[in-house]
């Protein structure tokens, strides 16, 4: 096995970066981003590792040669690489820097999550590459994980509601409208078996957005855990969520969304509950007991919890025809015109959240508190992007009760959806309620999952 090209690299110069979800849309999108920013940022003979998961090793390669492409071409033509490094710029020395790995992983197939766990905590990983731009790599060994940014999902939807579509138009207007759509036709009832051979099943949606990434992140803590004498910062478990989802859309009665017709916005308020109050006191015996490496060993700096949102995006998440996602951008970018700082629109623009925290310096993080903050991206008219925290109902922008007076000269009151109400210290509280309760029924349920892989494993399912 030989050595991998980033091993004679000081570990402050390297980054491993795993993006679910990446074969497209946002996912590819936040790896094209994070090849720019960390090629433009960090030291001219740093090394950034991004790892793609896809559900096929043919979606993998496309998306591996795809991600190569934009390497290439981007270290062709930045002015930013070029005056950097001087006269005898060599582009072949920048994407030569740059090194893409996948696995295959099924978030509603548990075997195949823990698979993906095995091959990245103790097996290798290879990208053969007969182009002299990239090295070739064959059985490389994965020493860590940086970041894991979970974007993969679902939207449990059949399409637009179109009697609704006027409707939301003519009584919210079109920002809100299209910022805060209520004209998305949903499904219930769709469930899923993760564990082959099992009786049991899990709500689909919840499996895609929520649950198959928890499990998958607890799988993964060896590589995000760092030995108490490491100068690098701790791991970073980073949750796409998105900007629609307030207090009602979650309800404890129906916890995996299977009866509602609004799975994808009730997993995405779950995400925003765990994610924020994965800091609390009254959380962290849930937190610890998610963050346990499986085997015992020396103390380990664990792993952070951040949460971050695209903005509005048009992807092919929403099942629509050729002629309808041609308007409905078009729609999306009139609204952009008229004021709204929260349509990036493309998966690029949406990925400025994502790739910020991936990158951003461990003691800003620390010093803003950013575990209790939800970042979005956002664009202005232009489409120029930027991170701007992000109202969540319940918890307000910092886990927090603030003065409007405050809020508006902070600027956090551009963007704010219509109608919604001050925090108080009542529902901070019940919002704080919330989030225990929901840890401690994740890890419940996490528990008994893992029980079942493990009879499947001996075969007694």
């Amino acid at each position: 096995m030989a050595p991998a090209p980033w091993e004679h690299v000081p570990p402050e110069d390297t980054l491993f970066v795993l993006v679910t979800g990446a074969n497209s849309g946002i996912g590819f999108g936040i790896c094209q981003r994070l090849i720019d920013e960390y090629l433009t940022t960090r030291s001219l003979t740093s090394h950034l590792v991004v790892i793609p998961t896809t559900r096929s090793i043919k979606k993998s390669q496309e998306t591996i040669d795809a991600l190569r492409k934009h390497a290439r071409e981007f270290a062709t033509t930045s002015k930013l690489l070029q005056s950097r490094s001087g006269a005898s710029y060599d582009p072949t020395q920048t994407t030569q820097r740059v090194h893409t790995l996948s696995v295959q992983v099924d978030l509603c197939n548990f075997p195949s999550i823990q698979d993906a766990a095995d091959q990245l905590i103790s097996g290798t990983l290879s990208s053969p590459s007969s182009d002299g731009d990239f090295i070739s790599l064959q059985d490389v060994k994965i020493p860590r994980l940086d970041s894991v940014i979970f974007n993969a999902g679902m939207g449990g939807w059949y399409g637009i509601d179109w009697s609704k579509v006027f409707h939301n138009v003519v009584t919210k207007g079109i920002v809100s409208a299209t910022t805060w759509p209520t004209f998305k036709g949903g499904t219930s009832g769709n469930v899923v078996k993760p564990v082959p051979g099992s009786s049991d099943s899990v709500g689909q949606v919840f499996c895609a957005n929520v649950f198959g990434h928890y499990v998958l992140a607890h799988k993964l803590v060896p590589l995000l855990n760092r030995p108490a004498s490491s100068t690098l910062p701790p791991g970073r478990i980073i949750w796409e969520t998105s900007i629609e989802p307030d207090w009602p859309c979650l309800s404890l009665d129906d916890f995996q969304a299977i009866k509602t017709n609004a799975a994808y916005e009730s997993t995405k308020r779950l995400t925003d509950v765990l994610a924020l109050t994965s800091a609390l006191p009254a959380s962290k015996p849930f937190v610890d007991s998610y963050l346990a490496a499986p085997t015992s060993g020396p103390p380990a700096v664990k792993p952070k919890i951040y949460l971050v949102h695209p903005g509005i995006v048009q992807t092919t998440l929403m099942p629509l025809n050729a002629f309808m996602y041609f308007w409905y951008t078009v729609v999306l970018y009139v609204t952009r015109f008229l004021g709204s700082p929260w349509h990036p629109i493309t998966g690029y623009g949406g990925a400025c959240a994502p790739v910020w925290l991936a990158l951003q310096e461990q003691a800003w993080l620390d010093s803003h508190d950013a575990e209790r903050v939800k970042w979005g991206s956002s664009a202005n008219v232009w489409g120029e992007c930027r991170v701007k925290m992000t109202e969540v109902d319940g918890w307000g922008w910092e886990g927090k009760v603030e003065e409007v007076r405050e809020l508006k000269k902070q600027g956090k009151l551009s963007g704010r959806k219509p109608g919604s109400q001050d925090l108080t210290e009542d529902r901070l509280t019940e919002f704080k309620t919330l989030g225990v309760t929901c840890w401690k029924k994740m890890e419940e349920l996490r528990q008994d999952w893992e029980e079942k892989l493990g009879k499947e494993r001996k075969g007694e399912i």
